[in-house]
């Protein structure tokens, strides 16, 4: 600490918040401690608070007419579904039948539910399987989502299993979205379980000492269970979905090591060039630190860009992802710092890859030297490498223009659990599911003329199987219940939802169901999928401007990122539409993607990507601003962070793979989609794509019109602006071995 104060005091030119982050380092450690002891206790129990749902758009059509029939004819919207099987017996057998009374009596009888029917009490055949076998009571649990899941816990065990000549299973919308919460849950776990080990052996690879293994480890956990404790607050106020958490977790993990990453390297370079702490710290903050905080602003705006969208479930990622970014960078350039200081050169300490290397000769760092001659080939044939790279990925994205958009079931769970057990005997072996059917809703006085009427004409439109009702209530309101052919949200359900709405009537008509539901959510997601996509590209735009001074760098890189998410947009089509490899990867295709997925996907794939972007832009900029050479600066970024992108990125797809090892499809996609985007993204666009087409357009790169200019010289950030330890000379045209010789000093 001697070395530290005294450099302090005497180094100079250290910048406020180099001040601030390191005159106290035990102290800001203990407060950090302190913090994230407090994080754990506000965070426990947060995944209890979240939902499960959240896929409806709350101010369309199909939302309004299910919460008008859940007040007016609760049985209309069955979310319990008890599945009655007798066995050989069938179900008209009087002791069966008058067992199954007694259970839909009692059940009736429960606090909390509401609107329970059975084919006993209606005779309904939607009600019966094909065989007479099986037969349902059907009810609804009213109520906000967290306390409907209570009631089920508290009634389940009490229905579940035999009941004399018959034996119960649960089934329904409420124990689907109850057991698929329970299953992430289990599966986060396990993730977690799977990602630490891992990572923390690929940082140890990565760097050698095991001291410094762990700072990167310990701001992923100081950034998830900060995130936690942000998202146990939002509860409060809003519904959030439980998929946020495995976001959460990747994030927190990935984000917080690629920072980490960055400014433990840059501190260790100081270092090893002869600096002392303090000086290796201020240099380190003020340029991979700066190049962390606009990291962690462009990837924060990508995942903000969902908060335009109205579903819960997409909003959910958005606190989730802004919480976690913010939180590990602020972790990165505040207890990071503060650690560095402490250990100074110490930060090197057991370093375990000695022990591979004992009985070898020493050889000569040449760390960094392949990726400068990699790029150095690239830049040589950069047309070749530019078109083919491209044609690649394009030809990779090519399925994705067959992706068809469905909604979550029950199918998203494995095929053992017990409320997808229910949910597959109802598909298979009944006329109509029950509970998925479409409904139509009636307001307004009408005669019964006027009801038969409407039932006739919406019976005889295209595609519907059958038309039932009305079921009349009190108040002029009542309910037709329209079952469609085919799957009931696929393409002919969707459209019949088209027609119904378009459908004449002498009273006023919304319609509801899982199909009316998709076709809201589809339509919300167009509307406002333009406005996300506006704010991400102009964000990043200006923020790459701000750093860069260019006005073509920006473009680049948000057309070579975009262009970087091909690979993972058409696997997911490949493999989770088509069915390809589901044996192997454990899931159940069924043919469509679930709407907002891919908007979700894109924009964490997109934020990843321009974290990359970043760090390997920041570099070439650095290095450009020193010498004046592009085609060098484009060498020398690559040397200096390839392989810290490319470390950076594997252990980013080692956290996604662990999240995709989930039993819920929708996550094993999330999880393995993103993977792969990331890999692609490190291993192809920024090695053969980004200095192939930056040597296309050579010192053109650089440009911006004289306003702009002048703009970016008042306020915009580069890392030179602060930085420039070793007096980089003031020379453009020099040899490469003078070029090398500056840089090793930088």
């Amino acid at each position: 600490m001697s070395e530290v104060k005294k450099s302090a005091a005497g180094g100079g030119g250290g910048g406020g918040w180099t001040r601030f982050v390191t005159a106290r380092p035990r102290l800001t450690l203990l407060v950090a401690l302190v913090l994230t002891a407090l994080a754990v206790l506000a965070g426990g129990g947060v995944a209890d608070r979240m939902g499960s749902g959240g896929w409806e758009d709350p101010a369309a059509e199909s939302t309004y007419a299910t919460e008008a029939l859940e007040r007016q004819f609760p049985g209309s919207q069955p979310n319990v579904l008890l599945l009655v099987d007798a066995g050989a017996a069938g179900v008209d057998a009087p002791a069966v039948a008058a067992e199954a009374r007694r259970l839909a009596e009692r059940l009736d009888a429960e606090p909390g539910v509401d609107g329970v029917g059975s084919y006993w009490s209606t005779g309904s055949p939607a009600l019966r399987s094909e065989d007479g076998r099986q037969a349902v009571i059907a009810a609804r649990i009213a109520g906000e989502e967290k306390d409907a899941a209570a009631v089920l816990d508290r009634i389940a065990p009490t229905y579940r299993g035999d009941h004399g000549p018959v034996e119960v299973s649960l089934g329904g919308g409420l124990a689907v979205r109850h057991e698929m919460q329970t299953v992430i849950q289990e599966d986060l776990l396990r993730a977690e379980l799977i990602a630490l080990p891992l990572t923390l052996v690929l940082l140890v690879m990565v760097f050698g000492s095991a001291v410094a293994a762990l700072l990167p480890l310990g701001v992923g956990i100081v950034a998830i269970l900060g995130t936690n404790a942000v998202l146990r607050g939002i509860t409060e106020f809003t519904d959030v979905s439980v998929f946020a958490q495995n976001l959460t977790t990747a994030l927190g993990l990935g984000l917080a090591i690629d920072y980490a990453l960055f400014v433990v390297r840059r501190y260790r370079e100081e270092l090893a060039a002869g600096a002392d702490t303090y000086t290796a710290v201020r240099t380190t903050l003020r340029t991979a630190g700066r190049t962390v905080l606009f990291s962690a602003l462009t990837v924060a705006v990508s995942l903000a860009a969902m908060l335009v969208f109205p579903q819960y479930f997409l909003r959910s990622f958005a606190y989730a992802g802004i919480a976690v970014v913010l939180l590990a960078a602020t972790a990165a350039l505040t207890l990071l710092p503060a650690a560095l200081v402490l250990l100074g050169d110490r930060v090197n300490a057991l370093d375990l890859r000695r022990l591979l290397r004992r009985g070898r000769a020493p050889r000569k760092d040449t760390s960094g030297a392949g990726w400068g001659r990699a790029a150095a080939l690239v830049m040589r044939r950069a047309p070749v490498f530019a078109i083919v790279t491209t044609a690649g990925l394009v030809l990779l994205g090519l399925p994705f223009l067959g992706v068809r958009f469905g909604t979550a079931d029950d199918r998203q769970l494995p095929v053992t659990a017990s409320s997808r057990v229910v949910q597959d005997q109802l598909r298979d072996g009944f006329p109509g599911n029950p509970g998925g059917g479409i409904t139509v809703l009636a307001e307004g006085t009408a005669t019964p003329a006027q009801y038969a009427d409407f039932r006739e004409r919406i019976s005889a439109l295209d595609g519907v199987g059958r038309a039932e009702g009305p079921v009349t209530a009190g108040g002029g309101s009542a309910y037709f219940t329209v079952v469609p052919e085919g799957e009931t949200v696929g393409a002919g359900a969707q459209r019949v939802v088209g027609e119904l709405r378009a459908a004449e009537a002498p009273f006023a008509t919304s319609v509801t169901g899982p199909a009316a539901v998709l076709v809201d959510s589809k339509d919300a997601i167009a509307d406002r999928l333009p406005w996300a996509a506006g704010i991400i590209v102009l964000v990043t735009l200006l923020l790459v401007f701000l750093l860069t001074g260019s006005v073509v760098v920006p473009v680049q890189a948000v057309l070579l990122n975009a262009l970087s998410l091909t690979a993972m947009f058409g696997a997911v089509v490949w493999v989770f539409q088509e069915g390809h490899l589901a044996g192997l990867l454990g899931f159940t295709s069924t043919g469509d993607i679930e709407t907002t997925l891919p908007v979700l996907m894109f924009c964490v794939a997109f934020g990843l990507s321009m974290d990359y972007g970043v760090f390997l832009l920041s570099r070439i900029k650095e290095e450009y601003d020193a010498t004046g050479d592009h085609e060098h600066s484009v060498r020398f970024g690559l040397r200096h962070t390839g392989g810290l992108i490319t470390a950076a990125a594997v252990i980013l797809a080692v956290v996604m793979v662990a999240i995709g090892t989930s039993r819920v499809t929708n996550t094993k996609m999330l999880g393995l989609g993103v993977a792969l985007a990331v890999l692609m993204d490190a291993m192809v666009v920024r090695s053969l794509l980004v200095p192939s087409v930056m040597k296309l357009t050579g010192r053109l790169t650089w440009w911006a019109p004289g306003p702009l200019r002048r703009f970016h010289d008042r306020f915009g950030i580069s890392e030179n602006d602060a930085y420039n330890p070793a007096g980089t000379p003031d020379v453009i045209e020099v040899s490469e071995e003078l070029r090398e010789a500056a840089s090793s000093r930088q």
